[in-house]
């Protein structure tokens, strides 16, 4: 794909690249203190060549959560299919999260989770998209956990809508502290501490 100059001349426009400058600057501010001027000086073109590659803000960043949601927080899926249990995929998908959301070369935290809280009006599209994306989450727990209860792998009193509801809980805890400061160790803590609430196989 190529955009135009000022005067006319075509350059190359790498998408995948002007893509990734673009989620790393909302995911370290949040969809609405990032203003298009500065997603288009950051990503090097100008801002008719942004909407003319990506349309406007919202395109955008629904772009972004969807490449988010294939890279950097690809974790937590992955690590709930590839375990045998969902104790075994919680336990993995919070240890990873301590390690994800406190990497020193990109910001802290989860995107789908901080990038849209207290949005006005005009955003309210964009936090139903990221609300719905969570509570995604929540529910392919809850199948995983009911599951195992089917399977006897889990105690019949097991509660799946419980403990799913305090993995997003302690997720979602653990991107905020890890936006305020919370060392990798101090979330592996968290997630240890967390574990301790599920009931024995």
């Amino acid at each position: 794909m190529r955009v135009t100059t000022k005067r006319g001349r075509p350059r190359s426009f790498d998408r995948d690249a002007a893509l990734e400058i673009a989620l790393r600057e909302f995911w370290a501010r949040g969809y609405e203190p990032t203003p298009v001027s500065v997603l288009a000086k950051a990503m090097g073109i100008g801002i008719p060549s942004l909407y003319a590659a990506f349309g406007d803000k919202k395109a955008l960043f629904r772009e972004v959560v969807d490449v988010y949601s294939r890279t950097y927080g690809a974790f937590t899926e992955r690590a709930l299919a590839a375990e045998s249990s969902a104790r075994a995929g919680v336990a993995r998908m919070l240890r990873e999260a301590a390690a994800e959301y406190t990497t020193p070369d990109r910001p802290n935290g989860c995107l789908v989770i901080s990038a849209a809280t207290n949005c006005g009006p005009d955003s309210a599209d964009i936090e139903e998209l990221l609300r719905t994306r969570r509570n995604a989450n929540i529910a392919a727990i809850e199948q995983r956990v009911r599951s195992d209860v089917e399977a006897g792998i889990l105690p019949p009193e097991t509660n799946p809508a419980a403990l799913a509801r305090l993995t997003a809980v302690t997720i979602q805890g653990m991107s905020q502290q890890a936006r305020d400061g919370a060392t990798r160790s101090d979330l592996e803590g968290v997630a240890e501490l967390a574990m301790s609430a599920w009931p024995n196989a």
